[in-house]
Order: structure tokens, then sequence, then C-alpha cells
């Protein structure tokens, strides 16, 4: 969108001048072709910071009281998706590491040493090992107990903030179909108010209708996808909990049989 509205503006800086030019013909082309270079670097400085300006004069024509909320939930939603983002890359593990340390401390130190190790690496995975060699004196029936309903755990709290970010997809486009409605309904008050159905009396009504319509749709689809990247991130760790689940018990059951 931003290259497009770019071209737009480059063709307009290009075309103006020509079309001046071709109206009013210079007395002196050297001077005129210096004054037109001049102004088109003007303008392309002009055209580089009028992006955010863009943004912030079509936040004013849709009417602030209506595009308040959307960009409220914008920034909440990136917000929570930016902490979730961060908090799931440090809870990642690399579990074969892990599981290989766990094997050696089990066959050289026993269970406590495999506690300390699991106890000194962070990550939902590493808790849910320490929960199954807290039990491992209990059985291997225990154990998997233990880390089913830990596992459980662990991944409500991987799924935390997701609840918010998907309320917030949901009522950003709502809050922006309110703004068409209340747009349109100023409208169609204009129109009787005047008795006349003129594209300059309804142009206002409208306007807040397409921009609050719009802005609302772009955040739900900025948040969707943060909400789709982070939903694929917990499936991996889930998966990653599970696989490094079954291949503690393995490691449990065999450390048992040998008696180390």
């Amino acid at each position: 969108m931003r290259k497009l509205f770019a071209l737009f503006m480059l063709a307009g800086i290009l075309l103006v001048p020509a079309f001046a030019n071709a109206q009013t013909p210079p007395a002196d082309p050297a001077a005129t072709t210096e004054e037109s270079s001049t102004a088109v670097d003007d303008d392309i400085v002009a055209e580089e910071q009028s992006f955010h300006q863009v943004i912030k004069d079509k936040f004013i024509e849709g009417d602030p009281l209506y595009m308040t909320p959307v960009l409220l939930c914008l920034i909440l939603g990136l917000a929570i998706a930016l902490e979730r983002i961060i908090t799931l890359n440090l809870a990642t593990t690399n579990t074969k590491k892990l599981l290989l340390k766990v094997e050696e401390a089990l066959a050289t130190g026993g269970v406590e040493a495999a506690k300390e190790i699991t106890r000194g690496t962070k990550g939902p995975v590493a808790s849910i090992f320490t929960q199954g060699l807290m039990r491992y004196a209990e059985g291997i029936d225990m154990v998997e107990k233990s880390i089913v309903s830990y596992g459980s755990v662990e991944m409500g709290r991987l799924e935390k903030g997701l609840i918010w970010i998907s309320l917030f997809i949901a009522l950003a486009p709502m809050l922006g179909f309110f703004g068409t409605v209340v747009g349109m309904i100023f409208a169609f008050d204009t129109i009787e108010a005047a008795g006349d159905i003129s594209p300059s009396i309804v142009a206002g009504g409208i306007k807040i209708a397409l921009l609050t319509t719009v802005a609302g749709l772009i955040v739900a689809m900025i948040l969707q996808l943060f909400y789709n990247y982070l939903v694929s991130k917990i499936d991996s760790l889930v998966n990653d909990m599970e696989d490094a689940s079954i291949s503690l018990v393995d490691i449990l059951v065999k450390h048992k049989l040998t008696g180390k």
C-alpha cells in the first residue's frame, strides 16, 4: 500500500509541473528548469514524510471518537502478542541435549543428580522432568501421571494471553462496523435535514463509515498474523513436551531395570 501510494504521489509530482509548464510558457528556460528541479526535490522530501501524516489525517477524518477504540485494540493486542512471543522463545529448550544430560546424571549420580540438572534448566520441558523425577520413588506409573498432570498446567501457561488477542481480533472489526453504522446514520440524517441527496452532503458520514471499517479490518488482520504464529509456536512446544516426556519415561524405566 505504501509503495502504491508513493507511485501515485510520484506520478502527481511529475505530471503537475508538466501541466503547468504547458499552460504557461516560461520566459527563461534555464531558470524555469532550475525552479522545477527544486520543486521536485522538495516534493520528494515531503513525500517521504507524508505517510505518517496521511495516517494521522485519516485517523482524524474517521472521527477519533470511533477510531480510538480500534487503535486501543491494536496497541493492547500487539503488547500481549509481543510479550507472548518473548516468553515462548525463552521457553524453548533443546530437549535432546537435556535428555542426554539427564541420562548421564542418572547413570553417574542417580535421581538427585538428574533433579539438579532439570532444576537448573529453564522451560516447561525441564519443569515437567523435575515433577516426574520427584515421583520416581513411587513408581513409573506415578511418574507418568505426574508428567501428564503437570504437562496440562504448563500448557495452560503457554496459552496464557491468547484469549485476549482473539478478543481484540473479533472486537476491532465490530468497532469498525459500529463506526460504519453511525456514519451512515449521520449521512441519512444530513440528507433528511437538507432535503437533498447530493454527494457533497453525504460525503462526511460515508467517509467516517469507510475509514472506521478499514481501520477495524486492518487491526484484525495484523493481530491474526501474530495469533497464528503464537498458536503454531505453542503447538511446537507441546509436541516437544510430549516427545520428551515419553523419552524421559523410557530412560527411567531403563535406569530402574539396570538398578543404577
